[in-house]
């Protein structure tokens, strides 16, 4: 396992396979870690594996408090990336709309993006829901931290916002289809997202083998 810093938070980046080439990293969803072992899905991928667990799951820091935003994660998944240099991403769940986020964010490191089903994929919804506090465990046993799972689980999602992202990846990275989803749910982001120029409905498997064959930037 590395260790990548996150201001003053200590990611753990497992390394499942290693190997040569550019990396696929993989971003678990909301409440989940990484995986122990290299998931089966996977094996179309002819260089290193590696997953992220993002701030408050897996092995990483569990910060006092909250504070968890989408883009929180965004900024973890960036501190691994810069990490790796040029990577494509796996992204369930939440970890597809932060695989998104950083595809339109940092296109030329992105070298393709894989959205999947998962926890936390559809968040909060498009607009703001009602005042509701929820009630966290004061002396909880973690990971995964409360305060991720409730506040992640309510983050609002607007359409316009997640397609802005894959309009950067379309328009900067150079990819023909720099978002590829292959998730079965469609939440209002996901579906504005699809409507993209650039962005490819696929399985798994062959979006692995095209992103495979892209020279890193």
């Amino acid at each position: 396992m590395q260790t990548v810093i996150h201001g003053k938070v200590r990611l753990a980046l497992h390394e499942l396979r290693g190997g040569l080439g550019r990396a696929l990293l993989l971003l678990h969803g909301l409440g989940e870690r990484s995986p122990s072992a290299l998931p089966p899905e996977t094996s179309a991928w002819p260089g290193p594996v590696l997953a992220l667990d993002f701030t408050g799951h897996g092995q990483s820091t569990v910060p006092a408090g909250g504070g968890y935003t989408a883009e929180i994660l965004m900024a973890d998944a960036d501190a691994a990336l810069a990490q790796l240099g040029a990577a494509t991403l796996m992204g369930r769940g939440i970890g597809a709309y932060v695989a998104l986020l950083l595809a339109g964010a940092r296109p030329l490191a992105v070298r393709g993006a894989i959205l999947r089903d998962g926890a936390g994929l559809a968040g909060g919804g498009p607009r703001p829901g009602g005042s509701h506090i929820p009630a966290i465990e004061p002396d909880p046993v973690v990971p995964p931290d409360p305060f991720a799972v409730a506040e992640l689980s309510r983050d609002i999602r607007p359409p316009d916002y997640a397609s802005s992202f894959a309009r950067q990846a379309a328009q900067l990275s150079g990819l023909d289809h720099p978002i590829t989803v292959c998730a079965i749910g469609r939440p209002d982001w996901l579906r504005a997202v699809i409507e993209e120029p650039g962005v490819e409905i696929s399985d798994p498997h062959s979006a692995l083998r095209a992103y495979a064959k892209i020279e890193a930037a």
